[in-house]
């Protein structure tokens, strides 16, 4: 089955490391068009000039996805300067780790504005761009623990439950239009958002005996299905979230 990628702009936030550089790999295969974002606009412009040299039509766009205004400028540009948006894929996000009861409300709402706001602005400035067309597709990247939550990450668990529904919601109003909206919810990936958690034995080991596969994931199986969900291959599936997580919650 052909996916239907090539030659199709995929913006792809918080794309210049981790998870968001590997979804993008996965979709320079496909021989798509990449829009990079990230706020750190060095690593960044590494990142392109990298993808450039290895002969992938790559651009880059440094803009911080809670900035409305910031946003809404760059997706003109982008639309102006590379083509229609056709994939959107909301992966940039971060992390804070306190107890609930002391939890700074500074740093609770740092987490939610990236988390779960960010994807709300970018989301919106790119719909109305693919509400005129009756095309597009959008991939959210939750987390695991939209289900299932943790002590210390209260913040995170709360923004990555809020994204599940955002994403429920993108469907059910833009789908008239042709769009599809999912997400993707990683459970235990090395990435470097939990590096220090995967080099702590005790919980490597205990991460390894709760999921079934016995392993951590891997970026390139959460890069395999966000280039899945938005390709034809899926082209009747909106509205859902696949769980990118070894088995975990079915043992549960």
């Amino acid at each position: 089955m052909k996916l239907g990628l090539e030659n199709k702009v995929v913006l792809i936030t918080g794309a210049s490391r981790g998870i968001g550089k590997t979804m993008a790999e996965a979709f320079a295969e496909e021989k798509s068009i990449l829009v990079l974002n990230d706020i750190l606009e060095d690593t960044l412009n590494e990142t392109v000039e990298e993808f450039k040299k290895a002969g992938v039509r790559a651009y880059g766009y440094a803009f911080d996805i809670t900035n409305q205004e910031s946003v809404l400028k760059a997706v003109d540009r982008i639309e102006e300067e590379v083509g229609p948006i056709t994939v959107l894929i909301n992966n940039a996000g971060m992390q804070k780790r306190y107890p609930l009861e002391d939890f700074p409300l500074d740093e609770w709402l740092k987490v939610m504005a990236v988390d779960l706001t960010g994807s709300f602005i970018v989301g919106q400035a790119v719909a109305r761009k693919m509400i005129p067309r009756r095309e597009g597709r959008i991939v959210n990247v939750t987390s695991i623990n939209a289900e299932l939550v943790r002590e210390t990450i209260a913040a995170y668990c709360s923004a990555k439950g809020g994204l599940k529904n955002l994403t429920k919601s993108m469907a059910t109003e833009w789908g008239q239009y042709g769009i599809r909206a999912n997400a993707i919810g990683p459970g235990y990936v090395i990435t470097d958002i939990n590096r220090t958690l995967a080099e702590d034995p005790k919980f490597d080991a205990w991460v390894k005996s709760e999921v079934p596969l016995r392993r951590w994931g891997e970026k390139e199986e959460l890069a395999n299905a966000a280039v899945f969900l938005a390709s034809e291959a899926s082209s009747y599936i909106t509205g859902q979230t696949i769980y990118v997580d070894g088995g975990w919650q079915v043992c549960l």
